[in-house]
């Protein structure tokens, strides 16, 4: 079946019914009177049962008036950055099904009936839209680039991952949003969703869904660069956190194959004639073995204390029930 196909999909024609679900249409927003009230419409539109709220991130411009006048709950965060707003609406908002989408215009609409219907026919818990630009200015060739080399990255360290994880256009469960400890502050917050999917190896999918230009007048907010490090460093603190032993076990090798390195030579030398002519070389050699050691032992504590952590978020994420299962049981 074909995107547009499944992005003119009526909800609930699969075998749950999805119109029994409350969904609430999620928009961080900052800045964006030229394309918000047209997100705001396309959404009302095709999710005529769904509530949308738009959080407002401090706008200096008429972004608050003209999603007050399309129709959807404004509200506002007051500390800048894309992941606080996030997680104050996964805070505030009680839905069965949540959909997040940014506030620039460019994602579609259409396609988020398909999506929900894919999120509650297959029981997933997140369902991530790759985008498929539609028009050349759509997606800039460097953001196009660095999604690539980020999504192979998170691939070598986590295994499996997505198409494109730093897509803003996702529909999530209930257990899952619930459940989910948001650290992130700013645009990183699409690596820390798709990396916490992948660690705890919950059923996730993807959809090909048309990806469009902003409107005239709106001015992306994503810096290349900037943006572009804070993400890899999420994805290298996030990858400390959950893989202790791999970072600290690698460490430890590599001092390991270097202190050895330094002290065949002055073995030799002890063996054929029974001196240590280079002492602070036989001292660094012994202090990279020890660091080495010392290395190996960290990598193993925190790897202990991480498998505690992610009991708890299991825990926390098996506490709640799959989506419709809340409506079908009462």
């Amino acid at each position: 079946m074909s995107t547009n196909e499944l992005a003119g999909k009526p909800i609930g024609t699969n075998r749950y019914d999805a119109t029994q679900l409350e969904v609430a249409v999620l928009v961080p927003c900052y800045n964006e009177e030229h394309a918000i009230a047209k997100v705001v419409a396309d959404f009302v539109a095709v999710l005529p049962a769904a509530t949308v709220h738009v959080y407002d991130n401090n706008s200096t411009d008429g972004t608050v008036a003209a999603a007050k006048q399309a129709g959807a709950v404004v509200r506002r965060e007051t500390h800048q950055g894309k992941g606080y707003v996030v997680r104050r609406m996964f805070n505030d908002i009680e839905a069965d099904v949540y959909v997040l989408v940014d506030g620039d215009a460019t994602y579609d609409a259409p396609s988020a009936p398909a999506m929900i219907d894919k999120l509650i026919a297959e029981r997933l818990d997140m369902v991530v839209a790759t985008r498929v630009d539609r028009e050349e200015a759509a997606y800039r060739p460097g953001h196009r680039a660095g999604n690539r080399l980020l999504s192979g990255f998170v691939a070598h360290i986590f295994g499996r991952a997505f198409t494109d994880i730093l897509s803003g256009y996702r529909v999530f469960s209930r257990r899952f949003v619930k459940s989910f400890p948001i650290l992130s502050g700013g645009f990183e917050i699409e690596t820390e969703l798709t990396v916490h999917a992948l660690e705890l190896e919950l059923p996730v999918g993807e959809l090909a869904t048309p990806y469009y230009s902003r409107p005239a007048g709106s001015v992306s907010k994503l810096s290349t660069w900037q943006d572009g490090f804070r993400i890899l460093w999420t994805v290298l603190r996030l990858y400390r956190a959950e893989r202790p032993l791999s970072l600290f076990g690698a460490f430890g090798i590599a001092l390991i194959i270097m202190s050895v390195g330094l002290a065949i030579p002055i073995l030799i030398t002890y063996v054929q004639e029974g001196i240590v002519p280079r002492l602070p070389t036989a001292v660094l050699s012994t202090g990279l073995m020890v660091l080495a050691f010392l290395s190996i032992a960290c990598g193993l504590i925190l790897d202990t204390v991480t498998r505690g952590r992610r009991e708890a978020k299991l825990i926390a994420y098996l506490a709640l029930r799959a989506p419709g299962e809340e409506r079908r049981r009462s």
